[in-house]
């Protein structure tokens, strides 16, 4: 036993050390080969047992807050990822920044701040890692210092070690959680409006093929998912990620995922050979969680080969970049194509370009909906749809705005009612819009 915590004057120090000690004990009493055995929740209810046997044999003047903290905290060490715990069970947290054991940050509504939460040093954390990135079959160590990975409730992990990382490890997760923003929700907080809505529910419908443009964090993932749900099920739906994070609800959906070489440097499984691969397997539409190199090309090319409605993602500040950031990717393909024709297949492959915007203080606006309606000359010509105009910063810090309608009928519009989409005559009318 050691020294007992004293009622009401718990120190941080102690319960710390009172921690680690209660956790040695149910290492040395447990059988960890047959823990693996166990269901999760069956699992966590017989450890929960023998952990507050122990609390109460260890220091039987805890008090009943404290002894119940101490028994969470111990299981979360034992079986989950430990101090990240407490930061993954908190509503309202988009992102968490961990820059070495005892900085640790979160995005909260919109703002970046530090949480109290600590790990107990740099093997702490490192021990915490390794757990997170083993579940989902990856590795991190000192030939390979970098990963990307998922964790069980979606979230996607991105994490950098020594000797990369010169301040211990670091790890940047984005949350998703297990309850996605739905498309009532994106409408309540203002990330775009009905109209907007009901224009790209017909686009889905109608299938055309979209470009998701966006910067870090500005909600990208979060739009793909939303507008996927207007996917019918009889579609059969191939998505393609580096660490699946896309929470599709449609019946017929396959997911496949990148592999990162084995330590070997061998078996390496790339977007573009997935790309390759689900054009062999009758897909109906192809989802690429995000254009990050020569896979590009091919989603042009099966965008441009009958697998239409087909979405991806790619980083960019605005529509006309997108384009830009498009065409540099295809190079990335390892084929020496000629711009003009490049362009070309940009013209012929995308219909709509949507750009996620963050803006300052956090607010996630659809700043622009865009359609790409050919080409003049060497130039590809896009048209905005609707569009978010800027109008100042709030005293809270918030940037705020209205919608606008530019008062221009897409050339898509022939294509949608064609396919049997029927929109209100005055949708495209140049007007102020109004959001929930």
């Amino acid at each position: 036993m050691i020294a007992p915590i004293k009622p009401g004057r718990q120190n941080n120090g102690d319960f710390e050390a009172l921690k680690i000690h209660i956790h040695g004990k149910l290492v040395e009493k447990l059988d960890l080969t047959r823990v693996s055995e166990l269901e999760g929740d069956s699992l966590r209810r017989e450890i929960r047992v023998v952990v507050e046997h122990l609390c109460d044999t260890e220091n039987p003047l805890l008090n009943r807050s404290e002894r119940e903290r101490l028994v969470e905290e111990v299981l979360d060490e034992a079986f989950g990822f430990g101090p990240l715990e407490l930061l993954l069970k908190e509503e309202g947290i988009a992102d968490i920044m961990i820059n070495g054991p005892r900085n640790v940050f979160v995005e909260k509504n919109g703002r970046i701040q530090r949480s109290e939460v600590v790990f107990r040093d740099n093997e702490h954390l490192l021990q915490i890692l390794d757990r997170i990135v083993s579940r989902v079959g990856r590795r991190i160590d000192e030939t390979s210092p970098m990963v990307d990975a998922r964790l069980p409730d979606g979230s996607r992990l991105n994490a950098i070690i020594p000797p990369l990382a010169l301040d211990g490890p670091s790890l940047t997760i984005r949350r998703f959680g297990s309850n996605p923003l739905t498309l009532e929700d994106l409408l309540k907080f203002g990330a775009f409006t009905p109209e907007m809505v009901m224009f790209l529910e017909g686009a889905m419908k109608a299938r055309l093929n979209m470009i998701i443009s966006g910067g870090t964090g500005s909600g990208k993932t979060t739009l793909l998912n939303t507008l996927s749900s207007f996917i019918s099920n009889e579609n059969r739906v191939i998505t393609i990620e580096d660490a699946a994070e896309l929470q599709l609800q449609q019946e017929h959906v396959l997911r496949l995922e990148t592999r990162p070489p084995n330590i070997e440097g061998k078996g390496r499984i790339t977007a573009t050979d997935l790309v390759r691969n689900a054009l062999r397997m009758r897909p109906d539409r192809i989802i690429i969680g995000e254009c990050r190199g020569g896979e590009t090309l091919d989603m042009l090319q099966a965008m441009n080969t009958g697998h239409d409605g087909s979405l991806t993602t790619v980083h960019a500040n605005n529509p006309r970049d997108a384009i830009s950031r498009i065409e540099t990717l295809v190079n990335m393909s390892g084929y020496e194509m000629p711009l003009l024709s490049i362009r070309k297949q940009i013209a012929s492959a995308v219909n709509l370009i949507i750009q996620a915007s963050r803006l300052q203080g956090g607010p996630r606006k659809v700043t622009y909906i865009t359609e790409v309606i050919g080409m003049e000359g060497d130039v590809i010509v896009m048209q905005d749809i609707f569009r978010f105009i800027q109008d100042g910063i709030n005293e809270q810090g918030k940037a705020y705005g209205h919608f606008e309608s530019t008062g221009v009928r897409p050339r898509c519009m022939e294509h949608l009612e064609s396919s049997g989409i029927r929109l209100p005559g005055g949708l495209f009318a140049q007007r102020h819009m109004k959001t929930h």
